[in-house]
């Protein structure tokens, strides 16, 4: 068998990345990142405070702009933080990448249409 180079596999030390790849696989892993941080506070606040148990009493309810507290507290409040997060990684963590020409684009420049 001659001795023929084999194809560049993506687990070799000196094979290179594309920067778009790089860049989305970022994005992809932050916004996971943020989902998952909000809900692990979700989920155990409103477990642990959203059930009244047996000692339930309407009249000692409290509330925050009228809604229960632990509803406020445990969906209201991390849904606005993550709004605000959205708005920050939208505007300035994410990256444009140049894509090259989509083939339309160089059609009409050769065409001159």
């Amino acid at each position: 068998m001659p001795d023929t180079p084999s194809p560049a596999s993506p687990l070799d030390d000196d094979h290179e990345w594309d920067p778009t790849f790089l860049n989305c696989r970022r994005e992809a892993l932050t916004a996971l990142g943020i989902w998952f941080l909000a809900l692990s506070w979700t989920v155990p606040f409103c477990y642990l405070n959203g059930y009244p148990g047996e000692n339930f009493d309407p009249e000692n309810l409290s509330t925050v702009f009228g809604i229960p507290s632990w509803t406020f507290w445990g969906v209201v409040v991390p849904w606005l933080v993550c709004d605000v997060v959205t708005v920050w990684f939208c505007f300035f963590y994410m990256r444009d990448d140049h894509l090259g020409a989509a083939p339309e684009d160089a059609a009409d420049a050769e065409g001159g249409a």
